[in-house]
C-alpha cells in the first residue's frame, strides 16, 4: 500500500459516512471524492484493505 492510498482511506474514514469494512461504499465514496488510486486498490487488494483496517498493518 503506498501512502497515497493510505492517505485516502483515512481521508474516508475521517469523512464517517460509511463503516470502513463496508468495502462497496468505501469504494463508492472513493469514486465521487476523485480517491481513483484507492477506487483501483479495493478491487485488486480486498484482503490487505481488510487487514489494514483491522491492524493497521500496511503490508
Amino acid at each position: 500500500m503506498d501512502s497515497k492510498v493510505k492517505e485516502q482511506i483515512l481521508g474516508i474514514r475521517k469523512l464517517g459516512e460509511t463503516n470502513m469494512f463496508d468495502v462497496p461504499k468505501v469504494r463508492e465514496i472513493a469514486l465521487r471524492e476523485d480517491y481513483c488510486e484507492l477506487a483501483v486498490y479495493l478491487v485488486e487488494n480486498k484482503a490487505a484493505y481488510t487487514r489494514f483496517i483491522l491492524t493497521g498493518d500496511e503490508e
